[in-house]
């Protein structure tokens, strides 16, 4: 799953000084995301990291500012991420494999929709506030359609 492994690269880049590709492979594969040397340099380049010198010596790579969060479409990432969707009230519930929920949320937040107040991601949970249960119940059809699930 690109997009899964996509999520995976930006949250250890950030939260890790990486300094190779072998390093990067290996944080990965502590997450059970196995890929190849060929596929990890072209998500390197797809997701645009760049390398920068590090004080104490080398370089590591880094998120350039103007790519800090990369945004997908919902109907790119909810297909491959979403895992379940439930609400209650105001509030809807989205579980997304570790490491995406943030991902999900910035492209929800990118889309705008009218029904949605705004969005708390975790690791692998988003919150999804909206303005009524009409308007949960509205923008949870909506996540289940663009997913492809089939309606409740």
């Amino acid at each position: 799953m690109k997009a899964q492994r996509h999520s995976a690269i930006l949250r250890l880049v950030r939260q890790n000084r990486v300094h190779s590709q072998d390093q990067l492979r290996d944080l990965l594969a502590e997450e059970r995301i196995d890929i190849t040397q060929a596929t990890l340099s072209r998500d390197i380049r797809d997701l645009r990291l760049a390398k920068v010198a590090d004080p104490s010596g080398g370089a590591y790579y880094t998120i350039p500012p103007e790519r800090e969060t990369p945004i997908l479409s919902l109907q790119t990432l909810l297909p491959a991420l979403l895992l379940s969707v439930h609400g209650v009230g105001p509030f809807v519930v989205v579980r997304t494999p570790q490491g995406s929920a943030e991902a999900l949320g910035g492209a929800l937040d990118v889309e705008a929709w009218s029904e949605v107040i705004g969005t708390i991601a975790g690791d692998d949970t988003l919150l999804i506030i909206t303005r009524n249960d009409e308007d949960r119940e509205r923008t949870e059809a909506k996540l289940r359609e663009i997913a492809g699930f089939e309606p409740n």
